[in-house]
């Protein structure tokens, strides 16, 4: 049976007071433990508004704990607080590095690399592909202009990647500038939800600095540009750097912010719509 809204009010509401159980949320809703995880995951990949932890994993006593996911004190530690505030002001690419938050993530629980590369391509030591199709039920993106919906991973076709993911049942959550420049990137990710029959993938607007991938609760991969322009450097390559972070409190940080940004963005349609409306003369 589909989720509908009401279902979903009554769940959010329960969670808000207090955590709870799988199998209390199935006593609210009047369903068996299955339809109220699959409910819950769905809230989750949905909305961001709960969150699951599970307690003793592993153990034949092992509880599913669902729990609210607050934005409105993400920040645990000085370190998050200081780089939330860089984040909340910057626009572009060039207004915030990945390294700030690289820097902070134990040296066990990360990973990055960088090359020199004429233009932009989808790394293949980075393989973006292979990381996508670990996802089990989200993906969550930050994004300048979707430059990456047009190109490829040797032979793979990003846009391919995408409708095979969301055709699987993965909700795909994209933050990204809707403007002119960006406009046909948007239309192909959305008409996505049409080609499969669903609504998998969203696109809301928003500037920011970030340009990452996070994968579930897996992994968050990163990218970050600099460009011999910008530094009066005499070289025709930019230089791409990579990087991964395994550790999941920070993970945890990086879906919080993800969501507080997601949250007062404008959905990609109505941004579609009012570009519609200006007129080419």
């Amino acid at each position: 049976m589909p989720l509908d809204p009401k279902t979903t009010k009554k769940i959010n509401e329960f969670v808000y007071s207090q955590p709870r159980t799988i199998q209390e949320i199935a006593q609210l809703i009047k369903k068996n433990w299955r339809t109220a995880d699959s409910y819950v995951k769905q809230i989750s990949s949905q909305m961001g508004t709960i969150s699951i932890k599970i307690l003793r994993p592993g153990t034949r006593g092992a509880v599913k704990i669902v729990y609210w996911n607050s934005t409105d004190n993400i920040n645990s530690t000085q370190a998050q607080e200081l780089l939330m505030k860089k984040l909340e002001v910057g626009k572009t690419k060039k207004d915030f590095s990945p390294f700030d938050i690289y820097q902070y993530v134990p040296k066990k629980k990360r990973f990055s690399f960088f090359e020199d590369q004429e233009e932009e391509n989808i790394n293949v030591k980075q393989d973006l592909v292979g990381s996508l199709r670990k996802a089990k039920n989200q993906v969550l993106i930050f994004s300048g202009n979707l430059s990456w919906v047009t190109i490829k991973q040797g032979k793979e076709k990003m846009l391919d990647v995408f409708t095979e993911l969301a055709d699987k049942g993965i909700y795909i959550k994209v933050l990204t500038k809707v403007d002119i420049t960006s406009l046909d990137n948007v239309i192909e990710l959305l008409a996505i939800n049409t080609q499969i029959g669903k609504d998998m993938m969203e696109v809301r607007h928003c500037e920011q600095p970030l340009r990452a991938f996070i994968v579930d609760n897996k992994f968050v991969k990163l990218k970050e540009i600099k460009d011999p322009k910008d530094y009066d450097v005499k070289k025709s390559k930019k230089t791409y750097i990579f990087y991964e972070i395994f550790d999941c409190c920070w993970i945890e940080w990086l879906q919080k912010v993800f969501w507080k940004f997601f949250a007062s963005s404008i959905p990609a349609k109505r941004r579609i719509d009012d570009l519609r409306t200006v007129k080419r003369l």
